[in-house]
């Protein structure tokens, strides 16, 4: 007879690709639910929503979101150990580095390129997932989860593509697309400012040589790319909430938003999925063997 035993979620260990507040939201859940987890993202991310995220971990050594450090780690050699610790480390080593440090059993990819063609990562882990448009259950991942506003937000999907880029940004106090700041140009972005500043409009944020850019609305910085950061043209690097938030302070800038944390959601639900059909499949194995062993008594 074969002895069940199903493998405990501190075995499993999951690579989340992105760190900015969906990756983020992603980690953030799947560590509270006692998953093994690595944030990996570039070493110089142009993430803005990073009072939603843990992505100055990059900058700064160490940052934390709603309770939970992670801290950034550099050195292969070391992931064991810390591992270990139960610790949320972000990693900026080559991606194929960590995947073979790793060898990860789920692979989130929350990268969030809306505009990129995502490229084939199934057996990448025994189980992949993608978050966004382009993805196709099955085919560039073996499931992924919706993420566009709307009823759909959140749902698993084991069979076919996500809906694809709606276009537009959601509205914030009445204002879509024109509270954000895009780079005009491709160079260093620099800022003196920090997430949650109030700023009026029309008032320097930030540059990117020789180039000004300034607030197009008045209320406070809800995203902001990390000065010194290289970005290309077209990038997001400046968000504003119009929004009054002298009651709430900054909630509106910090913590895990409504968005990421119904997607975070999302994955832990095709995790949970994954997982039980897996189980089911070794209780299969099992009734199976035993009863070719009854057969041959």
């Amino acid at each position: 007879m074969i002895a069940m035993t199903d493998q405990p979620k501190n075995q499993y260990r999951v690579l989340v690709r992105g760190s900015g507040d969906v990756g983020s939201a992603v980690a953030h859940g799947l560590l509270g639910a006692g998953y093994v987890v690595v944030l990996h993202d570039q070493p110089q991310p142009a993430t803005t929503r990073r009072g939603m995220a843990f992505t100055d971990a990059i900058f700064d050594g160490q940052a934390t979101l709603e309770g939970v450090a992670a801290r950034r780690l550099d050195h292969l050699p070391d992931l064991g150990v810390l591992l270990a610790t139960g610790i949320l480390l972000v990693v900026v080593v080559p991606f194929d580095l960590l995947v073979a440090a790793l060898q990860p059993d789920v692979l989130v990819d929350a990268r969030m390129r809306k505009r990129s063609q995502p490229e084939v990562q199934r057996g990448l882990a025994a189980l992949t997932i993608g978050l966004g448009p382009n993805f196709v259950a099955g085919d560039t991942v073996d499931r992924a989860v919706e993420t566009s506003w709307g009823p759909d937000l959140g749902q698993v999907i084991s069979h076919g593509p996500t809906q694809p880029l709606a276009g537009e940004p959601r509205s914030l106090g009445g204002h879509g697309r024109e509270r954000l700041v895009y780079a005009p140009v491709d160079g260093l972005f620099h800022t003196e400012h920090r997430i949650g500043d109030a700023v009026q409009a029309g008032e320097v944020v930030g540059s990117i040589d020789p180039v000004a850019l300034s607030a197009p609305l008045s209320g406070r910085l809800r995203g902001l790319t990390h000065d010194g950061v290289p970005v290309v043209r077209g990038t997001k690097v400046i968000e504003v909430d119009p929004r009054d938030t002298a009651a709430g302070g900054l909630v509106a800038m910090t913590g895990i938003g409504e968005r990421p944390g119904r997607i975070a959601a999302g994955v832990l639900q095709a995790i949970q999925e994954w997982m039980d059909a897996r189980t089911a499949e070794r209780r299969q194995a099992s009734l199976a063997a035993d009863a070719a062993e009854e057969r041959r008594e």
